[in-house]
């Protein structure tokens, strides 16, 4: 049986949920559609030694960071851009939730020779100067 008590505190456990939900960081999906790379293509870029950035601001689902990974086959053969798009993802897993912005499009692009060999701290640097780059450029969006 639940007493008005167990209901109160049910509820204060919810709220409290609520609250922390909204200082959660922002959630990340993968783009998957060519027209969502084209669109965010012609967005802003920022080129940096170890990759490209695109971006794009986008109006829909203003509470999510949408972001695409590619490597064309001057990168290298299926394996070599294989390891490219790891790394660009793993950097994006570390770099986005803290400084990408929701309710924009990412698109990271492989550099040939860099990517794959360059330091992984230092493809982080890039992408971060990167993204700081676009959200200079267009003031406090």
């Amino acid at each position: 049986m639940i007493t008005s008590d167990q209901s109160a505190k049910d509820a204060a456990t919810l709220s409290g949920a609520a609250s922390l939900a909204c200082d959660a960081p922002p959630r990340v999906a993968v783009m998957r559609f060519r027209r969502d790379f084209l669109r965010t293509a012609a967005g802003m870029r920022q080129p940096r030694k170890g990759l490209m950035l695109q971006a794009r601001a986008r109006d829909a689902e203003p509470d999510l960071i949408r972001v695409g990974f590619t490597c064309t086959r001057k990168v290298g053969n299926a394996v070599t851009r294989n390891r490219a798009k790891r790394r660009l993802r793993a950097a994006a897993q570390q770099v986005l939730r803290a400084h990408g912005r929701p309710g924009w499009d990412y698109v990271l692009i492989g550099r040939p020779g860099v990517t794959v060999t360059r330091d992984f701290g230092a493809l982080c640097a890039d992408l971060r100067s990167a993204l700081e780059a676009v959200h200079g450029a267009r003031g406090a969006a």
